[in-house]
């Protein structure tokens, strides 16, 4: 196995998991989704400006209604596997709406896992979720093992790391399989995340990505939000797939996925039900509705997969409210 390699930005890039995490409990605290399980890793949040709390209930909002979607095509029969993970707590929000998929894995690096199996261990609530009867629940200081649920720390850009700890997962690479990844792969360099997006085209059997990006980042707005990056030491190394959303579709295609679709996040917001948006809308009044705009329109959620299962995948309005406590 290739040794690990550190890079000067990778501090900056893990620090952002704290940032998100502690805007997603900020727009939690405020009602725009409910999420009993945040406050177990991000316990007092800065409040954040409206703009940001609409931005991420929109961010949640658009990567769940995805998940919705493949779930009509394979119930639980599936696998998900969350890249960058954070403190994200899908899995714990999924077992509450009463879903049980086959396999949860969720990868990030060792000095992000470690904390979030710290907070599982001594939380009993989290610990309890994961724990299926009969089953154990294995933990090292950055790993842990339960029947259907795994968190291991992995440097994404060492493919051989990656599948040995996919294999520790358990992971099935016949079945259905969901990869997740929030603003992940514009942190590796595109070298290295071609490596990964190939690996995963080649070995999985039936498969949709699920990429939650910026996009539009060749124009000025884009510019100042690049500087802003860079000053805080993110170098983000894969922006030259961030320029437009045929952009982030080339990136899958030219990685041997068999088909992509991108949105900004414009339409992803369009596509809640109009209830859900008038909700939350009422929550906060917006200082700057043209800012909101441009947050939107530099950011998206492409959608890639392989096999025919979920060529057909659209985002469109929907009527039906969300099944997964964003309500």
């Amino acid at each position: 196995m290739e040794p690990q390699t550190f890079h000067p930005c990778d501090e900056a890039v893990m620090s952002t998991n704290d940032d998100a995490s502690n805007s997603k409990r900020s727009a939690v605290k405020l009602g725009y989704w409910k999420d009993e399980y945040i406050a177990y890793f991000m316990r007092n949040p800065d409040r954040k400006a409206p703009e940001i709390n609409r931005g991420y209930f929109a961010r949640v909002k658009g990567i769940e209604m995805c998940i919705e979607k493949f779930f009509k095509k394979t119930g639980d029969k599936c696998q998900i596997i969350n890249l960058g993970c954070g403190f994200d707590t899908l899995y714990w929000r999924l077992r509450d709406a009463g879903h049980m998929v086959t396999n949860f894995v969720e990868l990030d690096f060792p000095t992000v896992t470690s904390r979030k199996c710290y907070q599982i261990k001594r939380n009993k609530i989290l610990l309890e979720k994961i724990h299926v009867e009969d089953g154990e629940v294995r933990l090292s200081s950055t790993d842990l093992h339960s029947t259907n649920y795994h968190i291991v720390g992995v440097d994404l850009r060492n493919i051989d790391e990656v599948a040995l700890k996919l294999q520790q997962s358990e992971i099935d690479y016949s079945v259905p399989t969901i990869f997740l990844a929030e603003c992940v792969l514009v942190y590796i360099e595109p070298q290295n995340s071609s490596n990964l997006l190939k690996w995963f085209a080649s070995n999985f059997k039936t498969a949709a990505f699920v990429n939650y990006e910026q996009v539009n980042m060749n124009d000025r707005f884009g510019e100042v939000m690049l500087n802003n990056l860079r000053q805080r030491g993110c170098s983000l190394a894969g922006v030259d797939a961030c320029v437009s959303l045929e952009t982030q579709i080339s990136r899958f295609l030219q990685c041997n996925w068999h088909g992509a679709r991108a949105w900004d996040m414009v339409q992803i917001y369009n596509s809640i039900p109009a209830s859900e948006r008038a909700r939350t809308e009422r929550i906060e009044m917006l200082d700057e509705g043209e800012l909101l705009m441009q947050l939107f329109q530099h950011y998206c959620i492409s959608i890639a997969w392989i096999g025919d299962l979920f060529q057909d995948i659209e985002i469109t309005v929907e009527k039906q409210l969300s099944s997964l406590n964003i309500d």
